[in-house]
């Protein structure tokens, strides 16, 4: 079902009887009464919410309730994020950036690291990261954390939404079944529901406001209560019918992602080998309207959602004593990218009578795509420190992220003009916008995901 925004001032009347079925309303009811049920359905009121987790997800998050006239309580353990928050000095979209500026004297946005505000909420989302242990199993100490402190906070009719993704069956675990130990009862007197994130940092094109939001709630109630205050966060919602249908959907939407970008990577391998350009094969595959989706090769992937979720239904599998071959194939393929790239490199300098024991080798960009500041699960750091393990000189260049750290501990810090430096090879991995390129013409390049291609056209 699909839950439009509803402005009770002056919403025609053929906009009231679709909203009125679509949300269960007498449409019959005459103009004054319909306007009485839009105003008292759950959140057409003023509401305030908070936001658990103030990162790449909760911030924009916040945000977005914010521009459209909800109060945010913004509630972080971490005081160098808050600081961080006030200051400006976040990692947004500049449509964010100019909100950030707008809200952070507004007297509707509260920042704070006291837990106990959340209890002045009418509804709390949850939004904290979800990542994986270096064993690839689910690290779940920060979701049960800030799980646990909402139900201990919570109060009557208040809306609990959980947004990070984790496995099936999570929300109820973490959520319904302790709020019931506190005596509460879901779609009574408290109502929990799943919404997953779908945030991608950096995207200016598909912002939160223009990309549907799944909802599932515990009960019919709560997938209403829940709808109502999401809604403010985006223009359509997609109702399923219950959290675990929203987890899981979470989850297929990145294994999808995570298997095509294992094919694409496999297939730029098997094109390499018969002599093949992939981008022209990927280019001219695209050109049929069904049944293809295109993706690109890379040096591997990053970020929080393709590395990490796609084990977090493994993992739950796993202990099902069940099997997905599939997924599972391609998670290892794209752990073994990185490795992978640093092998490539090695054969082209070995085509020049290179060793790469004392090469100078420059990795071009470091966040895990371009346009973000953001290093989570990037596989630039893994090629740097593999080649510093095969006695390579590796530096890196990328000027939205300045330091670092590498796996043993070692700090790098990003080369400021690399085009005045000499390099026996660079590997392209995020370029960011505004980098300059014409440089590189006269270098030797490793470009796995085909991003120079129009430089090397020109």
């Amino acid at each position: 079902m699909e839950v439009q925004r509803l402005e009770v001032e002056t919403a025609a009347s053929a906009d009231e009887a679709t909203a009125s079925l679509r949300l269960g309303l007498d449409f019959e009811a005459s103009d004054d009464d319909l306007r009485h049920q839009i105003a008292t359905l759950p959140f057409a009121r003023p509401v305030t919410v908070a936001i658990l987790g103030l990162g790449y997800v909760g911030l924009p998050t916040a945000l977005s309730l914010l521009h459209d006239g909800v109060t945010v309580i913004g509630v972080d353990i971490s005081q160098s994020r808050l600081r961080a928050i006030r200051e400006g000095r976040v990692d947004l979209i500049d449509s964010d950036h100019d909100r950030l500026a707008t809200f952070v004297e507004d007297p509707a946005l509260t920042l704070t690291d006291d837990v106990a505000a959340l209890q002045q909420a009418d509804a709390v989302f949850i939004c904290v990261p979800t990542p994986v242990d270096e064993h690839l199993s689910p690290d779940l100490a920060a979701l049960k954390m800030a799980c646990a402190t909402a139900v201990a906070h919570a109060v009557p009719d208040q809306v609990i939404v959980l947004t990070s993704t984790s496995y099936v069956g999570c929300t109820r675990e973490f959520l319904a079944e302790p709020l019931i130990a506190r005596g509460f009862t879901p779609g009574q007197d408290i109502f929990v529901a799943f919404s997953p994130e779908r945030i991608d940092p950096g995207n200016k094109i598909y912002t939160q406001e223009s990309v549907p939001r799944v909802i599932g709630g515990i009960t019919n109630e709560c997938t209403r209560r829940a709808g109502a205050i999401v809604n403010r966060v985006t223009k359509r919602l997609h109702e399923v019918s219950s959290p675990e249908a929203a987890e899981l959907t979470k989850l297929y939407e990145n294994t999808f992602r995570a298997v095509n970008i294992a094919l694409a990577n496999e297939m730029a391998d098997v094109s390499a080998s018969l002599g093949v350009d992939v981008h022209e094969v990927i280019e001219a595959a695209s050109t049929k309207p069904y049944g293809f989706t295109p993706f690109s090769p890379g040096t591997g992937v990053g970020g929080h959602c393709i590395p990490c979720d796609p084990h977090y239904l493994l993992w739950q599998l796993r202990a099902a004593h069940a099997s997905a071959p599939v997924i599972q194939q391609a998670m290892q393929s794209i752990a073994l990218r990185p490795g992978q790239i640093v092998q490539q490199t090695v054969a082209r300098l070995s085509m020049d009578d290179i060793g790469i024991r004392g090469a100078r080798i420059l990795v071009l960009g470091v966040a895990y795509k371009p346009g973000v500041a953001d290093v989570r699960e990037s596989p630039a750091i893994r090629i740097l420190a593999e080649l510093r393990q095969l006695g390579a000189i590796s530096e890196y260049s990328d000027r939205l992220v300045p330091v670092v750290h590498l796996g043993n501990g070692e700090v790098m810090r990003s080369t400021v003009d690399p085009a005045g430096r000499s390099y026996d090879a660079v590997i392209i991995h995020a370029i960011h916008p505004g980098t300059p390129l014409e440089w590189l013409r006269s270098r030797r390049v490793i470009d796995p995901s085909g991003r120079l291609r129009p430089l090397t056209r020109v």
